[in-house]
């Protein structure tokens, strides 16, 4: 393992003042009404981990991800047994009558707004760079969604953003 020293260590400062600076504009977004096979395609093709969902009026409602597209497959796949690392007692019936293990996929055209995050994050245009981070990391999420005064979608800041935007500091 590699170490360095005090001496040869650099600090780093984010060179973006703005959410407006950190953010990627313009972001992709899917439709509420779109099926989840759309979505798949979507993050898929274009490499993202997620995308704003937005209305008719093209208003954001939610985000769709990875990690909400694999909770509905594993709530809506039926294996043929439970993994054996699963005990009876880990099989709870009580909500649904059954068990995820048998439940079959009910909806031959699932929704995006069925399985979105109804939540949006956002920040403003002109929060300061240094909120954003804090804001990330105090609600723990991957990714922030920049909107303008109107509250229209203007741009999304992910932690990805933010590692682009450190710069050493040479002084």
């Amino acid at each position: 393992m590699k170490t360095h020293s005090m001496e040869t260590a650099h600090r780093l400062y984010l060179s973006a003042a703005t959410a407006a600076e950190l953010m990627t504009p313009n972001p992709v977004s899917i439709r509420a009404d779109a099926s989840l096979q759309e979505a798949i395609v979507l993050l898929t093709d274009k490499g993202y981990s997620a995308a704003p969902v937005i209305d008719e009026a093209g208003q954001a409602v939610g985000v769709i991800s990875r990690t909400d597209i694999l909770m509905h497959d594993r709530e809506t796949s039926k294996p043929l047994a439970a993994p054996e690392y699963y005990q009876a007692s880990d099989l709870d019936t009580r909500r649904s009558g059954s068990t995820s293990f048998e439940r079959a996929n009910q909806s031959p055209r699932t929704l995006v707004r069925d399985i979105m995050t109804p939540v949006i994050f956002s920040v403003g245009t002109d929060l300061p760079a240094a909120r954003v981070v804090e804001e990330l990391l105090a609600l723990n999420v991957h990714r922030l969604f920049v909107v303008d005064d109107g509250e229209v979608l203007v741009g999304v800041i992910s932690m990805r953003d933010v590692l682009r935007h450190l710069q050493p500091d040479e002084g």
